[in-house]
Parts: C-alpha cells; structure tokens; sequence
C-alpha cells in the first residue's frame, strides 16, 4: 500500500508540475527539438513515477540498433500502465501514438500532445487516417515515434493480433521498425488493479526491420515478421508459451485502408 500511495503522489503531483511547464513553455514559445523541455519534462516525470514505485529499468540493445536519432518506428507490446514511463525511460526523442481517451485527462492531455504525443480516434476513420499522416509526417522530419500495435493493454505477455496502422504508418514513412518487448511491468502494475509494485523492467530493443521498397500491400507480411521476431524474444528470454496468441482473436482491422493510394 505504501509503494501504491507514493506511486499516486508522484503521480498527481509529476502530472501537475512538468505538465504546467509543457504548457507554460508552449503559451511563451520555447521552440521544439532534441533535448528541448518538451523531452526532459517526460524523461523527469518518468523518473519521478519510476523512483516513487521503485522499479528500475534495464535496457537491452541488440547490436543491430544505432544509437543516433535517426528516425524509427518503434513497436511494442503493450501490457501495463508502467509501459509508458519504462519506455519513456529509456528512449531518446520520440512521440507516442496513443488513444485518443487519454486527451481527456485534465492537463495531462493538453501537456503530453505538448510533448509530442499523437492522438488516434480508432472509432472514426477519417480521423484515425489524419493522425497516421501526422504521425508520418513527424518521421519524415526526423522525430521517431512509439506505437503499441495490440491496441490497448493485454492481461499476460502472449502478444495479441496487431493492427495494421502501425505498419501502414512505418512504410509509408520509409522508415525503420525496431521491435521492442518489455517485459516485468505486470508485477508492478497488472491491468485492472489500482497498485503499484516495486520490480524490475526489462526493455528489449530488438535488430530493426526495413520498410525500403515496402508498399502498402506489404503490411500484413510486414506486420507479420515484426510479431514473430518479438515472440521469439519472449520465448528465449522468458519462456513465455504460448507466446503468440492465435489469428482466430484478431480485432477489427485498423482504420487505415484509405492510406491504399498514398502507400502504394
């Protein structure tokens, strides 16, 4: 109870100050860029709900993953609330896809969009297909971008179907994907409990798949390739098994087939 109510401080109180800087920084014009406030403000908040919790995170880097800022799609499992600071953690430079329910959120909202959090509506296509440009368009610039392909946050480490998006969004990008797989944010914090659990996280940055040449058809055997190769991960490291969960679950396709003609 203790590691819980401390997590809940840090987090009003993270939410409150660094969000008021995000804003306060966007209100007076402080310029976007690496290493510019609207990044430290979530790697210090980051820190701050990570530290309250007392989780640390380990990184592990496969040979193959520059360490430059070159831009990247990064696709992640997604298992827990704590994915977000965990990644937060440990990567430099880059912007969240994320459910558009979480805008709501009085100031978090308006300060992680500051920080460079991208919105999707997943029940309206047309608007999910502007947040994927927009995302594209960051890429483009040179900003790398995080995307959970599950969808929302899974009940155990088997990897759910993904969803196209992310993979239409990587080739029409052109660039590439690295796959990652955390692993130990569900002993810290489950889906659906309201604690937190002091841990550890681990953070698997795996060798990166290229989106050169790709087309809009080759989403699926894209999507595909990043999926397996995490599921490996799972199964080496930590023995999960089943560590894919079958095809016969797959959620709706993402609202995305209005990218066909851009794409290919």
């Amino acid at each position: 109870m203790f590691r819980t109510a401390l997590t809940t401080i840090a987090l009003l109180l993270g939410t409150l100050i660094f969000g008021s800087i995000v804003l306060i920084s966007q209100l007076i014009g402080v310029p976007q860029g690496p290493n510019s406030i609207y990044e430290k403000c979530p790697r210090w908040w980051a820190w701050w709900l990570l530290k309250a919790a007392g989780v640390k995170v380990v990184l592990h880097r496969a040979p193959g993953v520059p360490t430059d800022l070159s831009p990247r799609v990064y696709i992640a499992n997604h298992v827990s609330w704590f994915d977000i600071p965990s990644m937060i953690n440990v990567l430099p430079h880059y912007g969240f896809v994320a459910k558009r329910e979480l805008e709501k959120i009085p100031l978090f909202g308006p300060a992680a969009r500051g920080a460079g959090v991208i919105y999707i509506d997943r029940e309206n296509r047309k608007a999910a297909f502007g947040a994927y440009e927009d995302a594209a368009r960051k890429i483009r610039d040179g900003r790398s971008v995080l995307v959970y392909p599950e969808g929302t946050r899974g009940e155990a480490y088997a990897l759910r179907p993904f969803k196209k998006g992310p993979f239409v969004l990587a080739i029409g990008s052109g660039a590439p994907i690295v796959p990652v797989v955390i692993h130990g944010t569900i002993e810290v914090n489950p889906r659906g409990e309201f604690r937190a659990s002091p841990g550890t996280v681990h953070v698997h940055l795996l060798d990166p798949i290229p989106t050169d040449g790709l087309t809009y058809d080759d989403r699926d055997a894209l999507g595909e390739r990043v999926r397996e190769r995490m599921a490996e991960c799972l199964r080496t490291e930590y023995g999960v098994n089943p560590a894919l969960v079958s095809r016969e679950a797959r959620p709706a396709a993402a609202p995305v087939d209005s990218l066909r003609t851009q794409n290919s």
